[in-house]
């Protein structure tokens, strides 16, 4: 935070504003510190753009987001999702107040000369927010599925950052180390994305994996045991 307010500080003061942020990170599967930002866009006027892709049905009530779950509906200013996770299908939005959805439409590149969606990808992502609306507990559920997946491989040892979500990485830090972890998972039928640099920094290679809602406890379960035979394989536990 201090090192946003400098940057906030370094512009002119009367000067158009607008903090960007991630609401979930997809690597780390951390969260925003929405609370800090909100306390500066305030003693500064500054706007805020928070990208929901990871947050919209994952966290908050019923998936509304990752405002919704820090309690800032009202602090945040513009909210872009996509269709391509939770919703299942392709695309994406951004919410605001109707003159700044305006100005978007009639200013923004991508928006000039596109064509519309797909009226199927638009109907998997209504009905899967039908689903949402009409099951709130389903993100409270994931939640909990997410929470004791990460306990699990905490308390095995593993290091999994600051992941707050049913985003859990598995930082192995060798990029080599990495690719044979990958590779040993996937012989023992676990899928996990395998990321290196650039995509992170040098150092800080990892497993990305992520619990969904129709993982069943056996499955978690059986993920969690190949993981483990691996960790031990491989000196990481």
């Amino acid at each position: 935070m201090d090192s946003l307010a400098e940057v906030i500080e370094s512009l002119p003061k009367d000067s158009g504003k607008l903090i960007v942020i991630d609401g979930v990170y997809s690597m780390d599967g951390d969260i925003a510190d929405l609370d800090g930002i909100v306390k500066l866009a305030k003693k500064y006027n500054v706007r805020i753009f928070v990208d929901d892709a990871h947050g919209l049905g994952v966290l908050g009530y019923g998936g509304r987001g990752t405002a919704n779950h820090l309690g800032f509906d009202d602090e945040v200013d513009i909210i872009m999702g996509t269709f391509s996770k939770s919703f299942a299908s392709i695309g994406g939005f951004v919410a605001g107040e109707k003159y700044v959805i305006d100005f978007i439409q009639h200013f923004g590149r991508p928006m000039i000369f596109s064509a519309a969606l797909p009226p199927p990808c638009i109907a998997a992502a209504k009905a899967s927010l039908k689903l949402m609306k009409e099951n709130p507990d389903m993100a409270e559920e994931l939640r909990k599925k997410g929470e004791n997946y990460r306990n699990e491989l905490k308390r095995a040892g593993f290091n999994i950052g600051n992941s707050q979500t049913p985003i859990v990485p598995i930082i192995l830090g060798d990029e080599v180390l990495t690719i044979m972890f990958w590779k040993r998972l996937f012989d023992e039928g676990v899928y996990t994305n395998c990321v290196i640099p650039p995509a992170v920094p040098q150092g800080e290679s990892l497993l990305r994996t992520s619990i969904m809602l129709t993982h069943t406890s056996e499955h978690i379960e059986f993920a969690l045991e190949k993981i483990y035979k691996v960790g031990k394989e491989m000196g990481v536990i």
